[in-house]
This record gives structure tokens, sequence and C-alpha cells, in this order.
């Protein structure tokens, strides 16, 4: 039997039918509510390795190789079957650590990420640094077999929920700001670490302020060299905004037919087609452009031997968080009144869940990078433009 038949018929047999289709994709940990069909797919698919399928099987990998991966990749869009886990810790601090991590630090970390077992944070950005990262003021003080770290990170992403951040602090403030400073990883669940969340004009907190007042962390989990940490939280946010992570996942897709249900509910049908003429050419350039954007994804997946790309990451960054604003957009104006309801009877619930899914949509070209900033490594570090 071909690894496509095998692979159909496992993923045909195993996957519940709760997790097919559209859907949220859980991203593990022990504060994370889930439906047991959720539990269930993750449990299988580590079996398998199938929740971080290109990862060593010594970490909780299939040890897939780039063509196998893209034919998982396709039978699992075929039967429009979601991942089983995702976030930051199987597209961001597992690949991370694949690469800069100890021997001692992959077996104690990826297999927990490979089973859904831990919910990742990020500890980069801070309030007085904005844009330039490099600029951080969170310190971390040597005390012989641990550090002890003291600052504040904000828009940390799914804080609340995290049992491990992985956080930028300084260790040497004498050196320039590119230098001194290091790469941790430490529990969220400690008594030196505070979370608040930070409410958006969506109604939700997905973000958080983070205070650090004498957290520990281990020596054992520094990741790379002392005040060399920078190297590393460079490669890790290209791992951020490659989107191979999130094509492998299983969850870049984008709905032609969802668009097109709208549209006929609020717009109309004429002899089986959208009513709206221009709402009609608007469905589909955006679903165009989506396609063109997943078959780029997927292109350089197939182009890259399993490592993720350098700068051009960034355009993949920019033109996603573009084309979710812009799909968004499409579903709020077709709804016309119907779109812009925050609370009360006159709305149902999918009505009210989109408004606020357009809102928070907004968030999308500043976080991980805003959109300035990746045209910046567009134009510098892909296109050698001069400065």
């Amino acid at each position: 039997m071909s690894f496509r038949s095998e692979v159909h018929d496992w993923l045909d047999a195993n996957c519940p039918a709760s997790c097919r289709g559209p859907g949220e994709v859980p991203g593990g940990g022990t504060k994370v509510s889930m439906t047991d069909d959720q539990r269930l797919w993750i449990e299988r698919c580590a079996e398998r390795g199938f929740t971080v399928p290109t990862w060593p099987e010594e970490y909780g990998g299939a040890g897939l190789d780039k063509d196998d991966l893209v034919t998982l990749l396709q039978e699992m869009r075929a039967l429009d079957i979601r991942a089983a886990v995702s976030g930051m810790g199987t597209m961001m601090i597992g690949p991370t650590l694949l690469e800069y991590g100890t021997e001692e630090q992959k077996k104690r970390h990826l297999p927990r990420i490979a089973r859904g077992e831990v919910w990742w944070c990020q500890g980069y950005s801070e309030p007085s640094s904005g844009s330039d990262l490099a600029s951080l003021r969170t310190r971390a003080e040597d005390q012989g077999d641990h550090f002890v770290v003291n600052g504040q990170k904000i828009w940390t992403s799914g804080a609340f929920n995290a049992d491990w951040i992985f956080c930028l602090v300084r260790t040497d403030p004498d050196a320039p700001k590119h230098e001194g400073i290091s790469f941790l990883l430490f529990t969220m669940d400690q008594p030196g670490v505070t979370v608040r969340p930070i409410r958006l004009i969506s109604g939700a907190s997905p973000f958080c302020e983070t205070f650090f007042d004498n957290a520990i962390a281990e020596k054992d989990d520094l990741v790379g060299e002392l005040n060399k940490g920078w190297t590393v939280a460079k490669r890790l946010l290209q791992h951020e905004r490659s989107g191979i992570g999130m094509l492998a996942s299983g969850t870049n897709r984008e709905s032609g037919a969802e668009l097109y249900d709208l549209a006929r509910r609020f717009a109309g049908e004429d002899d089986g087609r959208i009513a709206d003429a221009d709402l009609r050419h608007a469905i589909a350039g955006h679903y165009i452009d989506a396609e063109a954007f997943r078959l780029t994804q997927r292109r350089t997946v197939e182009e890259s031997q399993g490592s993720t790309p350098g700068p051009a990451t960034s355009i993949f960054k920019y033109y996603g968080a573009n084309l979710r604003k812009e799909r968004a957009e499409l579903q709020i104006n077709m709804m016309g009144t119907r779109g812009i309801g925050w609370q009360g009877d006159d709305f149902n619930p999918s009505e009210l869940a989109m408004t606020r899914a357009w809102l928070a949509g907004k968030a999308g070209s500043i976080a991980g990078g805003s959109n300035e900033v990746q045209l910046n490594i567009i134009a510098k570090r892909v296109l050698g433009l001069p400065d």
C-alpha cells in the first residue's frame, strides 16, 4: 500500500467528525478546555507522530520527509480534517529548540509539545520598546544555578493559559543593545509571575501584560549561548512568520464556499449566482488571492527540505494578515447592518460573533511584527534596497 493510501485510510478512520471542517484547533496545555473528541484526536495523532509530522521520532514526530509531508497535508485537506494541535509550541519554540536546544532540552520539552500537554507564550514585546525589540529592559541576574528575572512584557498572547514562556531578557546591561540578550524558558505557574489580560475592542482579551518579580529561570533552560539570544530570537520569528507551521497544521484554509453561502443569504441569488455583480467579483478575487497564497506556501514547503526560509517569511506574515482582514471586511460589508451588532436580542449569536471577529482581526497587522516592520525586512533583506 502506498503512503498516500495508508495515510488517507488512517486519517479517515481515526479523525472524529467534530474535528473536520472549519473550527478551532486547540493549542494544548493544562489550563485549556477541550472536547473529548479534540483530546482523542490529539492522542491518536501523537501516537502516529502527526501532531508534528516532520520532527524526528525520538522527539514525538513522525520523521516525514518533504514529499510525505506534502502528501499528508493534501490528504488532510481532501478529507477536510483540522490539525490536532497548533500554537506557539508546535510552530515557534518547538522548531527553534530543534535547531538551538541542547539534547536534554529537546528530550524534556519537545515530546510534551507533540502530545499537546503544554501551552507556551512569547515574552518579547515590552511597553517601552515598541517595534525596537532589541531595546528590551527585562533583566535576568545570574544566581549560580538559576537566573532571577525582573521586568515586564506586553501583548503576551495567551499568557493567562500558558504553562511556560520563552522570554528575551537582558543579561549584560553594558553590552550594545543587540548583544547582551539571552533566551530563557521558565514556568508561568510560579509566585514571581503576574498576568493581566488586556481587553480589546472586540471584547476579548487574548493579549496580556506579564510582570516578573524575582521569577526563577533554571540554568538548564538557557537556549543557546549566554548573551547571544538575539540570534535565537530572530530565528524563532522566522518560524512564526513563515506560515509553514500554519500550513503544516492544516488550518490555513480559506473557504470560498463559506463566503458564497453568506453572500447568498444577504445579497440573494440570480440564476444560481450571487445577485450583486460587484460582490460576486470581490469574493472571486479574494478566493483567487487566498488560493494563490496557499499554493505559494505549499510550494515553499516543497522547496524547503523541511527548513524554514529566511527573511522571505515576512512576505507570508504581511500578505496573510492582509488577506484575513480583507475577508473580514467582505463578510461585514455583505451583512450590512447585521454585521455591526454588539449585543442584544436583535442579533443572533453568529452575527455577534462575526462583528467581534472583524474587530479582533484588526490586530493581525500588528501582532507578530507590524506590517510596517515586515515591509522594512522585505525591502532590506529580500529586495536588497538601500536604507
